[in-house]
C-alpha cells in the first residue's frame, strides 16, 4: 500500500454464544463495552447458547471457545483482536484466558 493512501476501516462483527445456565449474559455485556471502547464501529452480538459455552467469532470465524479451554478469554486481548481485523488483519485465535468459577449442578 502506497504511504499516501487511506487504511480502510472494517466493520468487525462479534457474535458470542454464553452460558446461560452460569449466566455469562453480563460477561457477554463487559466484553461489548470492552470491545466499543477502542473499535465503536464493531457489532456485537450475544446470544444464550449452549451449556458451558462463551464461544467468540469474529467476522464468523471462531477465536475463542470456553467448551475447549473451560476459561473465559481476556476481554482486552479480544478487544485488540477486533480493533486490529478493524484495520484490515484477519481474526486471529485469543490465546489470553482469565478463571471462571462454574459448577453446573
Amino acid at each position: 500500500m502506497a504511504s499516501n493512501e487511506t487504511v480502510k476501516v472494517n466493520n468487525p462483527v462479534v457474535k458470542v454464544e454464553y452460558c446461560g445456565a452460569c449466566d455469562y449474559s453480563g460477561h457477554c455485556l463487559t466484553l461489548g463495552q470492552t470491545i466499543r471502547k477502542i473499535t465503536p464501529n464493531a457489532t456485537v452480538n450475544c446470544a444464550r447458547g449452549r451449556q458451558g459455552s462463551f464461544e467468540v467469532e469474529v467476522n464468523d470465524k471462531l477465536v475463542y471457545s470456553k467448551l475447549k479451554t473451560m476459561a473465559l478469554p481476556d476481554f482486552d486481548e479480544v478487544a485488540e483482536v477486533v480493533n486490529n481485523v478493524s484495520l484490515g488483519e484477519e481474526p486471529r485465535l485469543i490465546k489470553g484466558e482469565q478463571p471462571i468459577n462454574c459448577a453446573i449442578a
